[in-house]
């Protein structure tokens, strides 16, 4: 029985990419998005810079495919998380938005992407926007709205309120304090209230309809 070959150039080219994937969210965790130079992601990879142009294309077409991992609603697919949906997207509504509270306090490389966004035009950083604003979209248009009917932008409304709070609440605990409207968003005390009120508005919204 010929021996199973671990080794050759398309496993060596994909980890070669995972290195230089890698090595983007080393500087971005560290050095900000301001440290990530077609150089400096080369050398903390410990590859030429050539092998970005031709694996990537270019350091921007790099850093999207970065981005793209990371972004939490780039990766959202409603049939792993197992939901009914009979209830017109209302647990899934719940599920998603608590596993992004929790995914955006766990993820510093994602918490530098959104301060870079809110920061800097870009045009790598549009195309990540839009491709999230995809996303959402899907799930509105296929789930929530035909549940809303005629109300369903007054929906749309509350979930960009609850989005919008989420990224707020994550990044001003991470980078500036612990404390906002008295609760101390640090603790798991404070975290469990701000996820109930993510419940509660989510119920309101549903029984008003």
């Amino acid at each position: 029985m010929p021996r199973k070959v671990v080794q050759g150039p398309i496993r060596d080219k994909e980890k070669t990419k995972q290195k230089l994937l890698n090595a983007v969210g080393k500087i971005l965790k560290t050095k900000g998005y301001s440290g990530l130079m077609v150089s400096k992601i080369a050398a903390v990879a410990g590859f030429d810079k050539k092998l970005i142009y031709e694996y990537f294309g270019s350091t921007d077409k790099l850093i999207d495919e970065y981005i793209r991992s990371q972004d939490y609603w780039s990766k959202v697919d409603e049939k792993e998380m197992n939901v009914d949906l009979s209830d017109g997207g209302k647990e899934l509504s719940k599920m998603a938005l608590l596993n992004q509270f929790e995914s955006l306090r766990k993820n510093k490389e994602l918490q530098k992407i959104i301060v870079w966004e809110l920061s800097e035009s870009r045009a790598i950083l549009k195309k990540i926007f839009e491709q999230r604003e995809e996303v959402g979209e899907g799930l509105f248009t296929n789930i929530t709205d035909p549940h809303f009917g005629e109300k369903s932008d007054e929906y749309r409304a509350i979930t960009a309120l609850l989005v919008a709070g989420i990224y707020h609440l994550n990044l001003y605990t991470a980078y500036n304090g612990t404390t906002f409207c008295g609760i101390d968003t640090k603790s798991e005390d404070g975290r469990k209230k701000i996820e109930k009120a993510i419940v509660d508005i989510i119920d309101f919204a549903y029984q008003k309809k």
